[in-house]
């Protein structure tokens, strides 16, 4: 779990089109704006550390279990498709929006990280049990 969560982190050194918005007005030394840039910083850690808590741990657990004694393909898939049911809902627990423009692309950002991350994952799991 701790690859996963580690290539998760990786994947922030690119960083998501809302904190690249965000640190955009975000002005350093000024007082009166809305977020100061450190809170930027602080948040993509935050959502990085809650992803992989909420969504990596039990996806790759559960995902692995189901495609225990299958190729890794069909892992994968469980692992992914376990990903998206609770990426679908943290994403909508979070933002609570009614813009689906929005939730999609927050939800299709996660999903691009977590999918890398579970498949370094699941490519890890594969070469320990053999």
């Amino acid at each position: 779990m701790h690859l996963s969560g580690a290539v998760l982190l990786l994947t922030f050194l690119v960083p998501p089109a809302w904190a690249l918005d965000a640190y955009g007005t975000a002005r350093a030394h000024d007082p009166s704006a809305d977020v100061p840039p450190f809170m930027i910083f602080l948040t993509i850690a935050l959502s990085c550390v809650g992803y992989h808590v909420a969504v990596q741990i039990p996806a790759g657990l559960l995902g692995t279990r189901l495609g225990r004694n299958r190729g890794a393909g069909t892992a994968y898939a469980c692992v992914l498709a376990v990903t998206v049911a609770l990426t679908s809902a943290l994403t909508w627990a979070v933002l609570r929006t009614d813009d689906p423009a929005l939730l999609l692309s927050v939800w299709a950002d996660f999903m691009a990280r977590g999918s890398l991350a579970m498949a370094a994952y699941v490519w890890l799991s594969r070469r320990l049990t053999t």
